[in-house]
């Protein structure tokens, strides 16, 4: 017995031992990967000395002599910290993600190369100004210097995640940034999801149901759009959806999680200190990293603060101390579905006006990782790419004998956006700033502005022209062969709504309709926010001068709009009705979820109970409203609409009929929907949480997941690589936290704000910015998660350009030296 329990504890010893090496010898190799910031290198591409001071945030403060050298920098800073986060960003815009990942990004792949978005950003380089090759240039140096020095140092292969998907990496092209923003543009696209769910819910529903369930923004009403049917003839009505689920490498989001933001902007009669204020809060899918990396550049022109995306040498949002710029997405209606019919006599044909014609036609190989690959036929017509049925559900509108392509402006072959967006980054005026954006093509974005005296916005993207007599009004597809369908050009950059210096002193845009002209003079039907800029406007008027202070505020409200008129709506008739009931019982339960709501302010809190049970109520409450007239489609009705639920609870236009269940006998009404949907939702919460409704916490199910779209999902890497975090605020709160609507946590916080800033011209150093995560891209970095904490708390760094600031509490300086000049030389200094 002696002998075998020697031997046990001989062989448990040398597992441990052995497992110790293992777990060494993986953190030594992953750890090569982690840049050293105190560091002086020699490289090609440079002219002068840079310096690059990273201040105790990780953010990089890049001193350079010279522009161009200033982007190298950026493009070495960004390859530094985010290499994998660029090289899975340029594979997915290229249509190469399976090449490492295998079949499971196949079909995002075929999207991309259908689109051929790649194609589109390579030709657009001859669209470009002088400056801004010059810059994308010398970025894409700085890209490859980093990748020769991990090439020559042998640093872990740049990034943990090669040594899991190690494939060769090709160098850094000027496309590749304008690549990028094309895919921003993909990602921030709202159109086709919107058509395709019109036409399908067209088909199942008369044109007044149809205003309810997908309600018009409030202003003035619009002409009844004719059924589907009646615009497309043939179209099946029932149906087959594509419940394929997404994968986190798909390069398009769920319908619902395109781009949104808040900006607003006052000028000095409304701020205390009589200077101006920006603030900005673009809200994106979280991921780990995030999208946005901070970063300060020396320019000729100035020095420019704010956050990038890595792959891109501009600052998207940000300031100098001259000018502050923000973004939001606009929502422009920038693209068009068109259902094409087939020639039945030859398929390689399709009609036009003026008869039929031959696609346009080229192979493409994809290569699969561990499979065959796959050879795409790529067809496109005169208005745009033909896109495949399982796509966006395309199939599910489209007769037979036909296919379905696109007309957008991001696929213009001679998009000057990059260009723009370096202009923009040089103005010292808001008006300069706006003459400098005349050229943005895609994505389509509300610009808000703010120098030292004047405030502004301009919306930025090609405008499309549609004929009046447009058989959908570019809401639904509508046959492309058909004159009045197509487009007739662009509208002159003119002509783009701009606001600049309005009386009341204010300016801002939570995605609400910011202009109201009748089609086809409109800018979009589909709008990205109908709640949230009713909040912003009450705390806009309610002082008659703000600060920093209160701008920050602003971003992080968490009360609820959408609580505080449905709630009181909802629930008139149920408040104080129904005897006493005793414990345990669903009645009680019930009385006790309506006597915390009935004291409730609205405010989604993390801490609150109330949130939850007000979220889990308005969630049943719809599907209780639409499941039996929509049937499997009610599952893309994700979100709760409030403009919807008010409709049928004021019964608007006879919206009150989606209270009575078709398939039963009684006429139920709407008190009674409200009721058994809260009830649906106490089940739900017990199911979950237990029946303890008083200690719930909203921010146990709102959990803020930044997670790692490659690795998040793997057993122990994930729990090492996710950023989790409780969080407050909503779908429609100020700080937003949109859900994720689905499946079995429906109430985690996927998409908010991961950049904030708040720009104060009164004293430009008083500025100050945050993201969601950290700076670096590696797990095992300081800097992966050091930010995320103080974005959960709402707190924000310094946003200064005072180099002594950054030089006073750096964690290190990287020297930048050209091949040609000894490291002796004096390095560059502000």
């Amino acid at each position: 017995m002696t002998f075998v329990f020697r031997w046990l504890l001989r062989v448990a010893t040398g597992l441990i031992v052995l497992g110790a090496l293992v777990v060494g010898l993986m953190w030594f190799f992953l750890a090569r990967s982690l840049p050293d910031y105190d560091a002086t290198a020699r490289v090609s591409g440079i002219t002068a000395p840079v310096e690059v001071v990273r201040d105790m945030a990780d953010v990089p403060h890049i001193f350079a002599q010279n522009d161009p050298d200033a982007y190298f920098a950026l493009g070495y800073a960004h390859a530094q910290d985010r290499l994998w986060q660029m090289i899975v960003a340029r594979r997915t815009v290229q249509g190469t993600l399976s090449e490492l990942f295998g079949a499971r990004t196949y079909e995002s792949d075929a999207l991309l190369r259908r689109l051929d978005l790649y194609g589109a950003a390579h030709d657009s380089l001859a669209a470009q100004d002088p400056y801004a090759m010059a810059a994308l240039e010398a970025y894409a140096d700085g890209v490859n210097a980093w990748l020769a020095q991990v090439n020559r140092g042998a640093l872990g292969r740049g990034a943990p995640e090669m040594w899991l998907f190690n494939h060769a990496i090709a160098p850094w092209q000027p496309a590749d940034s304008l690549a990028i923003l094309k895919l921003m543009a993909l990602q921030m696209e709202a159109q086709i999801p919107a058509e395709v769910l019109r036409a399908q819910t067209s088909l199942l529903l008369p044109p007044d149901r149809v205003a309810d369930i997908l309600p018009d923004d409030p202003g003035p009403a619009l002409a009844t759009l004719p059924r589907y049917a009646e615009i497309v003839r043939d179209v099946p009505t029932s149906f087959a959806l594509n419940d394929t689920p997404r994968d986190p490498l798909a390069a398009v989001p769920l319908p619902g999680f395109q781009g949104a933001s808040n900006a607003f902007a006052a000028g000095p009669a409304r701020v205390a200190s009589g200077g101006t204020l920006l603030a900005n809060d673009p809200h994106t899918q979280l991921t780990a990293p995030s999208l946005w990396y901070l970063a300060r550049l020396k320019l000729a022109s100035g020095d420019v603060i704010g956050a990038t995306i890595p792959g891109m040498p501009i600052i998207l949002s940000g300031r100098s101390n001259a000018l502050g710029w923000g973004i939001t997405a606009s929502y422009l209606d920038d693209l068009d579905v068109y259902i094409e019919e087939v020639n039945p006599a030859n398929v390689a044909q399709y009609r036009t006006p003026d008869g039929w014609k031959a696609f346009e036609t080229r192979d493409s190989i994809i290569q699969i990782k561990n499979a065959p690959a796959v050879t795409l036929r790529l067809q496109w017509t005169d208005n745009g790419p033909v896109l495949p049925p399982d796509q966006f559900d395309l199939g599910t509108i489209r007769p037979q004998g036909h296919v379905t392509t696109i007309a957008w402006s991001a696929l213009s072959r001679t998009d000057a956006s990059m260009s723009a967006a370096l202009r923009v980054m040089r103005a010292k005026t808001v008006t300069s700033a706006i003459d400098a954006a005349e050229g943005f093509v895609a994505p389509a974005i509300n610009l808000t502005l703010a120098d030292r005296v004047d405030i502004g916005m301009k919306s930025l993207g090609a405008f499309p022209i549609r004929d009046p007599q447009h058989d959908s009004q570019g809401r639904m597809p509508s046959y492309g062969y058909l004159p009045q369908n197509r487009w007739q050009g662009f509208k002159p950059y003119a002509e783009n709504p701009q606001f600049i210096d309005p009386a009341f002193g204010i300016i801002g845009t939570t995605n609400n309709k910011i202009v109201d002209a009748p089609f086809p003079d409109h800018m979009s039907f589909v709008w990205g926010d109908t709640q949230r800029i009713g909040r912003w406007e009450h705390l806009m008027q309610q002082r008659q001068v703000h600060t920093r202070q209160s701008f920050i505020e602003t971003q992080l409200d968490t009360v609820s709009p959408t609580a505080r008129s449905l709630l009181p709506l909802v629930a008139a008739d149920l408040w104080f009705t129904g005897e006493a009931a005793a414990d345990g019982t669903p009645e009680r339960l019930r009385q006790r979820a309506l006597a915390l709501l009935s004291a409730w302010n609205g405010e989604m809190n993390e801490h609150l109970p109330e949130p939850l049970i007000y979220a889990a109520w308005m969630r049943a409450l719809q599907d209780r409203l639409i499941r039996d007239d929509l049937g499997p489609l009610a599952d893309r009705f994700t979100h709760v609409d409030p403009v919807f639920i008010e409709r049928v609870f004021r019964n608007t236009d006879g919206a009150g009929a989606w209270c009575d269940i078709i398939q039963s006998a009684p006429i139920e009404d709407c008190d009674t929907i409200a009721r058994l949907s809260l009830d649906d939702a106490l089940v739900w919460i017990t199911d979950h949480y237990g029946n303890a409704i008083e200690t719930l916490r909203w921010g146990d199910a709102h959990t803020a997941t930044s997670d790692h779209p490659v690795l998040g999902d793997v057993p122990l890497l994930g729990w090492i690589v996710n950023i989790r975090q409780s969080s407050s605020g909503g779908d429609n709160t100020l700080m937003r936290g949109l859900t994720l609507g689905t499946g079995n946590d429906p109430f985690l916080n996927v998409h908010a704000a991961a950049y904030r800033g708040v720009y104060d011209f009164s004293d430009p150093d008083n500025s100050v910015y945050v993201i969601s995560t950290g700076q670096s891209g590696h797990p095992l970095s300081p800097h992966y998660d050091d930010l995320g904490e103080r974005w959960r708390r709402g707190e924000y760094i310094p946003m200064s350009l005072d180099p002594q600031i950054a030089r006073a509490s750096a964690v290190g300086v990287t020297h930048l030296f050209p091949l040609d000049l000894p490291p002796s030389a004096d390095i560059a200094r502000p």
